[in-house]
């Protein structure tokens, strides 16, 4: 009786409810890989809509719980910068109550549950769609990506996307709540199905997927534990700095070995395609008889016939151009043969969200916008075409956006690669996070990944989600990896972004339905 008291004082205390929910879904991600957390969380998200009589009680009820969420999650980014980390985190749980104020007529209606439980998850995946597609993007609280390490009931994401799990949890969840309204069978029935049927996709998924071995690929990949804070690394010269990378390049590789891979921002500065650098690495991949890709900074100098992105630098010559965080193909012949620039920004870290409209409301030129503005943004998902396979190249925050490596997939098969910078999140859960969030990426495509990190975690990670091979943070670290090439495409990786749009469409319809029907519930 005392315990049956205590629960039901939880269920009508709003505050204890709201942090408590906050706790259960910070819990939820990794490392503590406690996923399921989120499904009773969101109960109480729920039940929390249900208890305001106002949007504004709406609003003190969910933010203690969204607060947080975000904190316990994302708190790495306080390490990076304070003030930026406060500011991304509190932003961010400000934009998660719009979904929710939604969802609370939804759940008011007096409709058919099953049609409101349903819409209820289209509308969340929604809000996480537009929130991977705007300049202030930060898709890292995607409900899918807690199941991140649970790869065996999520196998199904190589057909519906990280958003079908999404879309799960919710769906149950509302099921769930609807029937502890209304404590009916069939009510239980659906929320039983539900929860078994994506797993049991899952299960599905894996025995129908063809995991074909293409063609054997032995690949390097070089870990330094570099300070980046320090310039150079720590070296006196960015040359310095190369020589040493080549060096540990010499100690592993061997006559097989294809392609190697060093990590994001391993040339820390912004270079041109003929500095004295990528000459001397051309001359070592030429007497290895292989390939590289690393990542650096790039310099594009703009001519007039050219299109002058709208935000743009210039030098004392007054001549246009950018700097790029970015990826850059190297061989024994060109030297630097192609150049991919990174797309997805860190917002404030990276560049200034919508940078070029800023510059166009500065009618009078007050600010030097493109001095300002960091990175420049790349916008074409071309992949990297190399001698023996099609590799499509992600950098650091581009791996966390499902859609953006379906275009770069799309482009041509063969297997993913990752660099990225991860030192600068000290011994937090950020870069095993980013490391977990790699599996998801390559169930979706059914690629093997090959992970080149700072100070780790590299690593190696098969087409059904599972670690092969992966590095200890904070080490100096290389090894070498057989790999395969692929030449299928997923259902996700052809038709994925319909299934999204199809959610967006059932949201708009069934909101519309809902909310333009008499009746609420009290």
């Amino acid at each position: 009786m005392n315990r049956d008291r205590a629960r039901f004082r939880l269920w009508d205390q709003p505050l204890a409810l709201s942090i408590v929910a906050g706790i259960l879904l910070g819990a939820s991600y990794p490392p503590i890989d406690a996923a399921i957390l989120q499904i009773p969380a969101f109960l109480m998200l729920f039940r929390l809509c249900s208890m305001a009589v106002n949007l504004r009680e709406t609003v003190l009820n969910l933010l203690p719980a969204l607060l947080i969420w975000n904190f316990a999650v994302a708190h790495w980014l306080l390490m990076a910068s304070l003030l930026g980390g406060f500011t991304v985190n509190l932003a961010n749980a400000l934009f998660m109550l719009l979904p929710f104020l939604l969802i609370r007529s939804l759940n008011r209606a007096d409709v058919n549950p099953v049609l409101s439980a349903f819409t209820i998850a289209a509308v969340w995946c929604t809000f996480e769609l537009f929130h991977h597609h705007w300049e202030v993007a930060y898709p890292w609280l995607t409900l899918g990506n807690g199941w991140a390490n649970l790869t065996g009931a999520t196998q199904y994401v190589s057909v519906t996307g990280i958003l079908g799990i999404s879309f799960w949890v919710v769906f149950t969840s509302a099921l769930l709540y609807r029937f502890i309204l209304d404590p009916v069978r069939p009510l239980l029935w659906s929320a039983t199905l539900i929860f078994f049927s994506f797993p049991l996709f899952s299960v599905l998924a894996t025995i129908t997927s063809q995991m074909d071995r293409g063609d054997a690929i032995e690949v390097a990949v070089v870990q330094p534990d570099i300070d980046s804070e320090l310039q150079h690394g720590g070296y006196e010269t960015i040359e310095e700095l190369s020589r040493d990378l080549l060096r540990r390049t010499a100690e592993i590789i061997t006559p097989q070995t294809s392609l190697i891979f060093w990590p994001e921002n391993a040339l820390d500065m912004g270079l041109k395609a003929d500095h004295p650098v990528f000459t001397e690495i051309r001359d070592s991949l030429r007497e290895w008889n292989s390939e590289l890709i690393t990542g650096s900074g790039y310099i594009d100098y703009y001519d007039d016939s050219d299109r002058i992105p709208a935000v743009h630098r210039r030098d004392m010559d007054d001549r246009p151009f950018n700097i790029y965080n970015s990826a850059i193909h190297l061989d024994g012949e060109s030297g630097v043969r192609s150049v991919y620039r990174k797309s997805k920004l860190v917002p404030f870290y990276e560049r200034i969200p919508y940078a070029s409209a800023w510059q166009t409301l500065d009618i009078f030129s007050f600010t030097d916008w493109g001095a300002i503005s960091g990175y420049g943004r790349g916008s074409e998902p071309i992949p990297f075409e190399t001698e023996i396979a099609t590799i499509p190249l992600l950098i650091c925050y581009d791996s966390v956006f499902p859609e953006w490596t379906n275009r770069l997939a799309n482009q041509g098969q063969g297997f993913m690669a990752i660099i990225t910078n991860d030192g600068w999140w000290g011994e937090s859960s950020g870069h095993k996070q980013h490391f977990a969030y790699a599996r998801l990426r390559a169930i979706e495509q059914r690629m093997w990944v090959v992970r080149a990190a700072n100070n780790g975690i590299s690593g190696i990670i098969s087409p059904d989600g599972k670690v092969q091979y992966a590095t200890t943070f904070g080490t100096d670290d290389a090894f070498r990896f057989t790999i395969f090439t692929t030449d299928r495409q997923t259902f996700f990786s052809s038709y994925g972004h319909l299934i999204h749009y199809l959610l967006v469409f059932f949201a708009s319809i069934g909101s519309l339905f809902i909310l333009t029907k008499k009746g609420r519930k009290p």
